[in-house]
């Protein structure tokens, strides 16, 4: 094949393709424009109407955490279009479905995209990784429901909160500091393949090797929720405590195993790694007794006012749902963006590249659910301040606060290292 010949074909065929598309209306896909009411407009937004996309887990691993995200953002924008609105539209959120999978949320990004202004959740380290650099590409605001420092650095994709290496660091500094665990121990750390569990892996090698801990590591795939090998691994390594940075049922299965077969030692999860329904299954005890949770965010049994308003709102529309952490997370999320569009139409654009803009002059976000948020800096997380939290079958969302939102001693040694 003649490649010099081909590519100079190619070319032209594609000049020949863009000067059609000037004659035809489509020329001006993706472009802004200014409203009737004055304010730019571009993909997603219209005269009367804000299109916002969820690429979301409803029936993989997180269908769970998917389901109480997407209601808890859909209970957002009825309460905001009942108030009138942003900018004098309605706001409506297209959910798709991906389960978990990055193949699908791919083809899902590549039908949604084009008509909406911002994605307020997408679920999955995998997936936003493979869909980061096109996000960027279309200045598309995007909030992963992830929390990978791989994720940082790009100006349209927002870490809210923390990064799982940070709670790994706070996980480790709260194993030393309230369970006597010193010098020489040994803790275990189960962890999902991919940029979750290897994000969580470099804080938590960082933090024991700054406190003189070794780490036995156990990587599995999101498949996996027979943990019994990782677990006799685990015993035979002598470990302390075990840090586990995967999915609900891997929780469950991790602290049902362990317990069984007498190796009752703290564990410590990310926030992902804990779901209430876990709390009526056998291994119930298991985590009541040994399970604590790290997290940016505090429980949803939280005294915060805005966490109760928001508490009694969703138990309201959504009676019999669980309120967990998808719920608050998903809802400050939302709120979040809420923000970022009202600024962005104040400032006369509601183009997507304008959203952003607005999105990162703000330094102290704080929506009342947690902790104050700084998204000036696309390097560094939104924030570095962790609650530690644990099961409790009484408790709304079955987990309370431990310790309130703080910053692990070493966290700033570890973003500047």
């Amino acid at each position: 094949m003649n490649t010099s010949r081909t590519t100079k074909t190619l070319v032209a065929s594609a000049v020949a393709a863009l000067l059609l598309a000037g004659c035809s209306s489509k020329a001006d896909d993706g472009k802004a424009e200014a409203a009737a009411d004055g304010v730019k407009t571009g993909p997603g937004v219209t005269d009367d109407r804000i299109r916002l996309g969820a690429l979301t887990d409803l029936t993989g691993p997180y269908a769970t955490l998917g389901k109480s995200i997407v209601q808890a953002q859909k209970m957002w924008a009825d309460e905001t279009n009942a108030a009138g609105g942003i900018c004098g539209r309605k706001v409506e959120i297209v959910v798709e479905d991906h389960g978990y999978d990055v193949q699908k949320a791919v083809t899902a990004y590549a039908d949604l995209s084009p008509d909406v202004v911002a994605l307020p959740q997408v679920i999955g380290s995998p997936v936003v990784a493979a869909l980061i650099d096109d996000i960027e590409r279309d200045d598309l605001l995007t909030f992963p429901q992830a929390w990978a420092a791989s994720l940082l650095g790009k100006d349209s994709v927002q870490v809210i909160g923390t990064t799982y290496d940070v709670d790994m660091i706070a996980a480790v500094d709260f194993l030393t500091r309230t369970k006597g665990l010193k010098k020489g121990d040994t803790i275990g750390h189960v962890y999902f393949e991919g940029d979750y569990g290897a994000n969580a892996l470099e804080g938590s090698t960082w933090a024991a090797k700054r406190a003189g801990l070794k780490i036995a590591d156990q990587k599995i795939k999101a498949t996996d929720t027979d943990l019994s090998a990782q677990v006799s691994a685990l015993r035979k390594a002598g470990v302390k405590a075990v840090l586990i940075s995967a999915g609900p049922a891997q929780t469950a299965s991790l602290a049902g195993v362990a317990a069984s077969r007498g190796l009752r030692v703290p564990i410590v999860s990310s926030a992902p790694g804990f779901a209430p329904q876990l709390m009526k299954t056998p291994a119930a005890k298991a985590l009541e007794g040994m399970l604590s949770v790290v997290s940016a965010a505090p429980a949803v049994s939280s005294d915060l006012p805005g966490v109760k308003k928001m508490v009694a709102a969703y138990e309201k529309k959504f009676p019999g749902s669980p309120v967990d952490s998808g719920v608050l997370s998903g809802y400050n999320a939302a709120q979040l963006l809420g923000t970022d569009l009202k600024k962005a139409c104040e400032a006369g654009s509601l183009a997507r590249e304008d959203v952003v803009k607005a999105h990162r002059a703000q330094k102290v976000a704080d929506t009342g659910l947690g902790t104050p948020q700084n998204f000036s800096e696309v390097d560094r997380p939104a924030s570095v301040e962790t609650y530690v939290l644990k099961p409790d079958a009484k408790a709304v969302g079955n987990m309370v606060v431990v310790e309130e939102a703080h910053a692990a001693p070493g966290v700033e040694e570890y973003l500047n290292s």
